[in-house]
């Protein structure tokens, strides 16, 4: 089992060389099949994985690699810790980035740089999996960086459209905020328990705040000049690790890189908002569970910024038209779905929802590449329409991913999409907690899951039904995509249909303990998943009537009376440009800290550097050099008379100093 962790492990960073290495050399083609190729040898040992330690006896296995770390008590080995968690991350990490590699076969076979964008796609999995077996924070902390530095190089791929740099860079630069809270958590963590091996903080945290009722014990931090004891010092430690997972799931506030990720290629698109990237700070919460558990304060945080994060992307999203846009801030909402889920304690929902999410996410963005790739490169759903007869694998795809993401089921039966059973698991479970904060949780999603449906329905409307609003020439050359790009869809398909079904049970459901086997918080008794299964009638139906309401008002705007949209957006211009303006956070960004940076870095340019540093420095003595080089210049005239008399003068000058010494 070593060996086969190893090699799951191991097999996309090989890939990465070879084509990032060799590809000019072995050529495109060969990078394209040894890349994939690698990843299906590793897809296919992640399952095997997955039903040996999540669905089989086996338990938490550790690999040592080598030694890392040493300095004096500071030991970190670099491990892979492979428990139930770890063993769905590998599933979903590795399932999703093989069926992107053999997509991107096709969607990139006209793209003179292949061997680069796949070496970069098996960087981008290789990170990821360093991340999801990490046995410690810092090695976490090293994927993570990893998983950073690989979006931004496929975010800006393209780079020779300016638009694919700056999204790579706001990218990046917006991680750098979460990652600086991150690294500061890893600091509070390792003062508090003393280390940063995650075996020993989860032994350590059970019994390190004081009995309930106890007097507050003395300071054990100093945090931004406040003394903090045990219990507040945990809950910063919990929040700033939380901030870096609101940086990596573009959580609200630091949610604005993720929609101009959309710049990169399709695929990339795909796989950073299903697998990879924006799950890493959903895993990392899951991850430190135990401690988030003993800081109800943190989990409130989670939640609230949760629930927001749900509810303002899908308003959002309800009027965006670029089709990539649009499931961006789908991704955006249901990671928020996902963080409710943990604020609550649902740990098991929120990685149920995380592992159906990867299927039919994938699935819809794929799908919307098949339709790009149609339609020759348009990506705006005001220019398309009446698609469903010239691409009908493509539409039926999408239609999946659609019924999947909207949560299409029948409360209180086994019918239901993936997303059915692991977004409703998320709400039942938010209406049932005894967090302070989960009513108004509670009615954001199921608000959020309204939006969703409409905007969802709007998208498949507007894309396939109606007449066609594209040219004559593109219509004429729509044609539906290749094998290599639609076998994916099949099988992403096939998951967002029966997933749910089938794990339900395990994930958050009957065989909860035994699924899981530790890897995350359990409360006594699976108290949630008692009170889960016995909430009212009316609460189980919410989300599918919010589904229908959204459902039928996307049908009625955009198939049933297509001028209400255009109607409505003049008569409520305000709220209309507030949201396709996605609240006004780029323009708020941009003068609060770009163009404040801008002026500062150009007050220090020209004031700082130019005038101060440079006018009395190096410049400065330059400029004295030369006026006593040109003054000492004026001398030498060249003249036989000039130095005749400057000796005169010099011969008078000595024997005056001779006769006034003399006369001394």
């Amino acid at each position: 089992m070593d060996t086969i962790i190893k090699a799951i492990v191991f097999l996309p960073l090989i890939g990465f060389l070879i084509a990032g290495l060799l590809g000019t050399q072995i050529g495109a083609k060969a990078s394209e099949y040894v890349t994939s190729g690698l990843m299906l040898i590793a897809l296919a040992l992640s399952w095997l994985v997955f039903f040996d330690v999540a669905l089989g006896e086996e338990e938490m296995i550790r690999v040592s690699v080598l030694r890392w770390i040493q300095s004096g008590s500071f030991d970190v080995e670099w491990a892979f810790r492979v428990d139930t968690l770890t063993a769905v991350m590998f599933v979903v990490v590795n399932t999703v980035s093989t069926l992107v590699h053999i997509y991107s076969i096709g969607y990139m076979h006209h793209d003179p740089h292949r061997p680069r964008f796949f070496g970069y796609l098996s960087l981008f999995t290789f990170a990821m999996l360093m991340l999801v077996t990490a046995d410690n924070l810092l090695q976490m902390f090293f994927g993570w960086e990893g998983v950073g530095l690989a979006s931004y190089l496929l975010i800006g791929f393209w780079y020779k459209k300016p638009s694919a740099n700056a999204a790579a860079m706001k990218a990046f630069i917006v991680n750098r905020v979460g990652d600086f809270g991150f690294a500061l958590g890893i600091f509070a963590v390792f003062v508090l328990f003393g280390s940063v091996n995650l075996e020993t903080i989860f032994a350590a945290a059970q019994s390190y705040l004081p009995a309930e009722g106890a007097a507050a014990g003395e300071a054990v931090i100093n945090l931004f000049g406040m003394q903090l004891d045990k219990a507040d010092a945990l809950t910063a430690a919990c929040v700033l690790l939380f901030m870096g997972a609101m940086g990596k799931s573009a959580q609200f506030l630091l949610h604005t890189w993720l929609p101009d990720a959309m710049e990169g290629p399709t695929p990339v698109s795909a796989l950073i908002h299903a697998a990879t990237m924006v799950t890493a700070g959903v895993f990392l919460v899951a991850r430190m569970s135990p401690l988030f558990e003993l800081s109800p304060d943190a989990l409130t945080v989670v939640t609230v910024i949760g629930a927001i994060t749900a509810f303002f992307a899908a308003t959002v999203g309800l009027v965006q038209n670029d089709i990539k846009r649009v499931i961006a801030y789908s991704t955006c909402s249901q990671l928020g779905y996902m963080f409710v889920a943990l604020g609550v304690g649902a740990y098991g929902a929120a990685i149920f929802h995380l592992f159906t999410h990867a299927f039919f996410k994938a699935l819809l963005f794929l799908g919307a590449g098949s339709v790009i790739h149609a339609v020759d490169g348009e990506q705006d759903m005001r220019h398309m329409g009446g698609l469903r007869t010239h691409i009908p694998v493509t539409y039926w795809m999408m239609f999946i991913g659609t019924i999947a993401l909207t949560g299409v089921g029948i409360p209180g039966t086994l019918f239901g999409t993936a997303g059915f059973f692991s977004k409703d698991a998320i709400i039942e479970s938010t209406f049932a907690s005894h967090s302070v904060v989960s009513g108004l949780a509670f009615i954001l999603l199921v608000v959020a899951a309204l939006f969703t449906s409409f905007y969802s329905w709007r998208l498949t409307f507007m894309t396939f039904h109606g007449r066609p609003r594209a040219s004559a020439d593109v219509m004429h050359h729509v044609h539906e995509s290749p094998q290599v790009m639609l076998v994916p869809l099949y099988v992403l398909a096939l998951g967002a249909l029966v997933a749910g079904f089938l794990f339900h049970d395990h994930f958050f459901g009957h065989h909860y303990a035994e699924f899981w086997q530790g890897a995350l918080f359990t409360l006594p008794e699976n108290e949630i998943l008692e009170e889960f299964h016995h909430v009212p009638l009316w609460v189980k139906w919410s989300p599918f009537v919010a589904m229908a309401i959204g459902l039928l008002t996307a049908w009625y705007m955009y198939i049933r009376s297509p001028e209400t949209p255009k109607y409505l957006a003049e008569q409520h211009r305000g709220l209309y440009l507030f949201l396709l303006n996605k609240w006004y956070f780029d323009e708020l960004y941009d003068f609060l800290f770009v163009r404040t940076a801008k002026r500062l870095g150009t007050f220090l340019w020209k004031q700082g550097d130019g005038r101060v540093i440079d006018g009395f420095g190096p410049n400065g003595v330059a400029a004295r050099v030369l006026d006593v080089t040109d003054r000492v210049v004026r001398l030498q005239t060249g003249y036989l008379y000039h130095y005749a008399f400057a000796m005169l003068i010099g011969i008078a000058a000595l024997v005056t100093w001779m006769m006034l010494g003399s006369s001394l």
